[in-house]
Order: structure tokens, then sequence, then C-alpha cells
């Protein structure tokens, strides 16, 4: 081949794969990361993942690492040692999950439906009631850093409507740990950059990122955390977290879209961050 046929043959080649790198790039985010004005910086995972990720877990294993009761706690074990979050890797397969959950498909199959959105505040104490498709188009932007938990960060998370999100559920498959006299409840949700829940805590569950990322900060039952309540995550990260020392920082970690399934465990303080749009749902243990 001559040299200039061979120039334009290689410069063909690198252009047909940019292009295919960019368009695994697009269809690889659900059409959920949409350029726009007002997008804050590239909101940054913490330096180093401090919660154990397990790829090898058996059931037994579980409970006894990460749910075991404090009444089998022998003392002078500590309060919660045996109870603990963990990130569970390669238990289900959530594909065709994902598939449904693009944004174009979600919106063909529920852009009508009316969909409640909560304040991002510990309490979300307020609600609002509109379709699902004026939600995506005209409220799914990135949190303003200057927003205060209130009517300013309204989200959809939670509050589904389960017998009109059927169709959806229905193809999720959630871990295969069960804990003994428990129900379990979804919680399904699609947030904007920036936005999250400011520190509260509930019973144990799972949490899944579908698309996007999402950075959690855990602290244990006996160590309140130190924030607002009507102040976002990301105020807390910005303004709170610097001024921590190390050893009173808490157990964090970005749980990414895939094959990732994050435990939390009965009564632990935790606050959420969603690094970009993202989709996600959890599996409350009630």
């Amino acid at each position: 081949m001559a040299p200039g046929a061979r120039l334009l043959f290689l410069l063909a080649v690198w252009t047909l794969a940019a292009l295919a790198r960019h368009g695994a790039g697009k269809a690889g985010d659900g059409g959920w990361q949409r350029p726009g004005p007002g997008a804050p910086a590239a909101l940054a995972e913490e330096h180093r993942c401090a919660v154990e990720r397990r790829g090898d877990l058996s059931y037994s294993e579980f409970v006894q690492q990460y749910v075991r009761p404090l009444a089998l706690a022998t003392p002078p074990t500590p309060h919660y040692a045996f109870s603990r979050p963990v990130i569970l890797q390669g238990l289900t397969d959530n594909s065709r999950f994902r598939a449904l959950c693009s944004r174009e498909r979600l919106l063909a199959s529920f852009g009508d439906s009316v969909v409640r959105l909560s304040t991002a505040n510990t309490y979300s104490y307020r609600k609002v009631d509109l379709p699902f498709q004026e939600y995506v188009e005209h409220l799914l932007y990135p949190q303003d850093p200057t927003s205060l938990g209130n009517a300013d960060t309204l989200y959809f998370f939670g509050d589904n409507n389960f017998s009109e999100w059927a169709s959806l559920f229905q193809h999720y498959s959630p871990p295969p740990f069960s804990l003994l006299g428990t129900t379990a409840a979804y919680s399904f949700g699609i947030a904007g950059a920036g936005s999250g829940v400011p520190f509260h805590w509930h019973g144990p569950g799972f949490s899944e990122v579908i698309y996007g990322r999402k950075r959690w900060f855990l602290y244990p039952p006996e160590k309140t955390p130190d924030f607002h309540p009507n102040k976002t995550t990301l105020a807390w990260l910005q303004d709170m977290y610097p001024t921590l020392a190390p050893s009173a920082r808490p157990l964090e970690c970005t749980v990414q879209a895939g094959e990732q399934v994050l435990y939390f465990p009965d009564r632990w303080w935790h606050a959420t961050l969603n690094l970009d749009t993202s989709v996600f749902i959890s599996t409350f243990l009630s």
C-alpha cells in the first residue's frame, strides 16, 4: 500500500473507532447524561472506598459477618461490630431491567404517569405530584450548590405507585439475601447530578445504581454526624466535610452502575450524593 493510501486508511479506521466509542458512551448512560447550561463541575468520587467489596459471599457468611444481631455479639465486643455495610458484587444480572430504564423507554412507558417528588432534606416533608415526563424534561437538572433542602431540591425517589410501575419492577432481580422476619419493598428513583438526601437512618436494605454513580457517606448508629437537616448533601460535602478530622469522617464509597449492590445496615446514619444523573433502586427490608 502506498504511503498516502496507508495514511488515509489509518485515518479512516481511527475515525470509525472514535465514532464507535462515542456511540457506546451514549448507549452506556441510557440517554440520561444530557449536556446543558448550569451544570456544576464534575463531582468527584472519594479518594479511597472504605466499604468492603465482596463477590464471594454465601448467605451464611453475609448474615454472620454483616448482619449478625446485637444479641449474638459477646461482650466486650463493641455494639454493631457485626452490623456493617458491604458492597456485594456479581449477585444478580439486571441487564434487562437496565435496558428498560433508559430515558427513551421510561418516557415511552411512563411519561404520562404522575410521580411524587420529595424535597432533599432529612425529613422529606414536602411532596409535589406531576407527570413523569414533565419532571424529566423540566426539573431533572444538576443541583445548585447554594440550594437548601427545600423546594429547590425536589426530585423523584421512593413514593412509587407500585401498581402503575409493576410492569417495570417485575423485571428487577433483587439481591438473593433476605433477612428473617422482614418483607422487601422497592424504592425507585431518578435524580440529577449533585442531588442527594442528607443524613438520616431507617431499617436495613440494599441499594443498586442502574445508571450513573452514587456516593455514600455512612456512620454507625452510635456516632451521630454533624449536619443541618435542611442543607443538602452537596452543601455538607463542600462546607463541613473538609473540617472533619480523619477519625471523624464517615465510611464512604461510590457505587457504580452495574452489578454492585450496597447493603446498608439497620439504623446506620447515611447520606447520598448523585455524582451524575442517576437511576437507582433500593430494596428496603422492613
